[in-house]
């Protein structure tokens, strides 16, 4: 729901040539600053509240690190990335007029991002230290076991 008095701070969809030119930007190399982070941080929010497709996929294709699953991004760097990830994503789902997993694998592709296949590994790994506790079971009586 969108309020109505707000209406004509909205700019329309994207059309499929903006499309076209912010996966160019997605697939193009990440600018990353040296500045401090939390200036950077402003940065990123100013240009996701901005409203401005292009400047939302540069915060994608910045922010972004790939197949890494994010593992040395802080807390508040994977919040940014996510809404920006998320609001260019329901803009190119409805533009291009396809599935939201199509659209993900559009965008993913253009991310070199391969999320399909990573959470498969992180499976196996949960699953020996749940069976550790079947495999050696406590024993309630004190007696010594005999062999």
């Amino acid at each position: 729901m969108v309020p109505v008095n707000k209406q004509s701070h909205l700019r329309p969809l994207a059309t499929i040539n903006q499309v076209n030119k912010c996966i160019s930007i997605l697939k193009s190399k990440p600018k990353i600053k040296r500045s401090m982070w939390s200036r950077r941080a402003q940065e990123y929010e100013a240009k996701i509240s901005s409203g401005k497709i292009y400047e939302l996929a540069e915060v994608v294709r910045d922010l972004n690190k790939g197949d890494d699953l994010m593992v040395d991004q802080s807390y508040s760097e994977r919040q940014l990335f996510e809404k920006a990830y998320e609001r260019i994503l329901s803009e190119f789902q409805i533009v291009l007029n396809v599935s939201l997993e199509d659209t993900q694998k559009k965008l993913d592709k253009a991310l070199k991002r391969n999320l399909g296949g990573q959470p498969q590994p992180a499976t196996p790994a949960k699953a020996p230290s749940s069976e550790l506790p079947v495999e050696e079971p406590i024993s309630d009586n004190d007696e010594p076991i005999d062999e």
